[in-house]
């Protein structure tokens, strides 16, 4: 039956072959041996090569050799599939037929290929900036995650519109009309896309990042996330307050975490039958006080005003924590000697009181006892 093929007619007798599928056999034979030395050596070489960077890249702290890692680390085997067959196309006399769907199949690989590339290359460089900048800025791991989001989503448009270019599509009338249509889209989603640029504003400028205490209007809380509409905050009460990322970019925050000490302000209030004397020895006695503990700077203490009903000393200090435990433990030691302190000098502290007089209500003259 073998006989009968024209090819094995052709072996036989040493006329020349038909051709089987625009080529002999004789090409088809040579195109499957090189395409069988093609794709193992290919395979070998990107085994044998991400093994050697893959050494350099844990043994060395240049970027280089851990970028180059992860590209050859992400490169497919459907990438080296294609190379092998153009090099075994170009080595060979195939059909031109052939050529060209290999030559055109490998532009769309190569287009795949470098599409993972790239996103390797992002995802490798996040990973490397969020090591870097995880201790010493909490807000970077929130920040370079969505840079890398729109990194990863521009990176694959150019891709689609090229591989589009490629199978002869106009790219042009396409991204105009893709504008036309997201302009209309943008109408209709607008605060759904304020919310989004509220949001990259928040990550790139980092006004707070997770983990930080905030006040919002009467809201106080620690920011837990900060997604692409809402930010959401765990209030000092309990709840959680879900705050829209436009609605809260147009309030006035107020962020504890970043202050670098605390102002702490307070009057006190004294009786007006305290004696002058004290009264001006009363704010070097809270001088004196502030001064004894640690962690602590004194500012100012003043005889302020003849109040409506107190003689008021103002005085200011401040706690060179930003922490509100420390700062807490802080008053609560100076309130108690000013206690112990203003007692023992006798100073007494005023509060709200009101004198009322009554007068006798106008009436007759008495008369003069009559003379017996």
């Amino acid at each position: 039956m073998l006989d009968r093929l024209p090819w094995m007619e052709a072996l036989r007798t040493g006329a020349p072959a038909e051709k089987l599928w625009g080529a002999t056999l004789l090409d088809w034979l040579l195109f499957g041996a090189a395409l069988a030395l093609a794709w193992p050596a290919l395979s070998a070489l990107h085994r044998f090569v991400r093994w050697r960077l893959r050494l350099r890249a844990e043994g060395s702290p240049a970027p280089f050799y851990d970028y180059a890692y992860a590209l050859v680390q992400r490169t497919r085997w459907f990438f080296l599939l294609f190379v092998a067959l153009l090099i075994a196309s170009l080595l060979t006399d195939v059909p031109a037929v052939l050529a060209r769907g290999l030559a055109f199949a490998s532009v769309l690989a190569l287009l795949a290929q470098i599409g993972l590339w790239g996103n390797a290359a992002i995802a490798r460089w996040i990973e490397r900036y969020r090591r870097r900048k995880l201790d010493t800025d909490a807000g970077a791991v929130t920040s370079i995650n969505a840079v890398g989001w729109i990194a990863r989503a521009g990176l694959w448009a150019v891709i689609g519109l090229l591989m589009l270019d490629h199978f002869g599509q106009d790219v042009t009338a396409l991204i105009t009309g893709l504008g036309i249509g997201g302009v209309a889209v943008a109408l209709a989603v607008q605060n759904i896309l304020g919310d989004l640029f509220a949001s990259l504003s928040i990550v790139l400028d980092k006004p707070f990042v997770v983990g930080e205490t905030l006040a919002v209007d009467t809201f106080v809380g620690t920011v837990e996330h900060v997604g692409l509409k809402t930010t959401r905050v765990r209030s000092i009460s309990g709840e959680q307050v879900i705050f829209s990322n436009s609605d809260l970019l147009k309030s006035r925050i107020r962020n504890y975490k970043r202050m670098s000490e605390r102002r702490v302000l307070f009057t006190l209030d004294l009786t007006y039958d305290t004696p002058p004397e004290k009264m001006a020895a009363a704010p070097e006695m809270l001088r004196a006080i502030i001064e004894a503990e640690d962690g602590v700077r004194f500012d100012r203490s003043h005889f302020r005003a003849l109040a409506a009903y107190a003689l008021q000393i103002e005085t200011v200090y401040f706690v060179l924590t930003p922490d509100y435990l420390p700062y807490m433990d802080v008053q609560h030691r100076i309130n108690l000697e000013i206690l112990r302190r203003f007692h023992a000098a006798g100073l007494s502290f005023a509060f709200p009181t009101q004198s009322i007089q009554y007068a006798p209500a106008p009436g007759p003259e008495p008369r003069p006892a009559e003379q017996p």
